[in-house]
């Protein structure tokens, strides 16, 4: 890889990180890659991206995006998205599915390095759409529980006459 393909890389992955709101960095030695492209469509469907590069590439695109000083070692892939939950969950459930071979290592959430235990705090938070069903599903409760009333007084007046 030459210099100007290290430069595109890094500048593309800067761009990326400073639209992110979490980057999640995870150890995938010996997943293969059938199993990789599972993760890949996972994450596509849920709004995350997905992207194995040089350590020492990212460790300077996230200095660029000044999201501090990271030390990474090893193989790494790395899952980054628009809120902070979608990634946390992606990686969250990819790495339960395959234990042996795919864990959490760290990551940036909202501009501050945070460990596994942070990560894994926000995978098992709900989800933005989750939230917004709980919500119109409390708007609506006393909507249905009015409605049932009525037709159980209707049903009560039928009975009668």
């Amino acid at each position: 890889m030459n210099r100007e393909q290290k430069a595109q890389i890094i500048d593309t992955l800067t761009g990326e990180f400073k639209g992110s709101q979490a980057i999640v960095i995870c150890n995938f030695n010996g997943t293969s890659h059938k199993e990789l492209e599972a993760l890949r469509v996972d994450a596509r469907a849920n709004g995350t991206k997905v992207q194995v590069a040089k350590n020492s590439l990212v460790t300077v695109a996230v200095k660029n995006a000044e999201l501090g000083d990271i030390e990474l070692s090893g193989t790494n892939i790395f899952l980054w998205s628009d809120d902070q939950i979608s990634a946390c969950k992606v990686a969250d459930k990819f790495a339960m599915a395959n234990k042996e071979k795919f864990e959490i290592k760290s990551g940036i959430i909202e501009g501050e390095i945070s460990d596994v235990s942070k990560v894994m705090a926000f995978a098992k938070l709900a989800s933005r759409e989750e939230l917004l069903g709980m919500l119109a599903a409390t708007w609506m409760a006393p909507l249905t529980n009015f409605t049932v009333g009525l037709d159980a007084l209707r049903k009560q007046k039928e009975e009668a006459a």
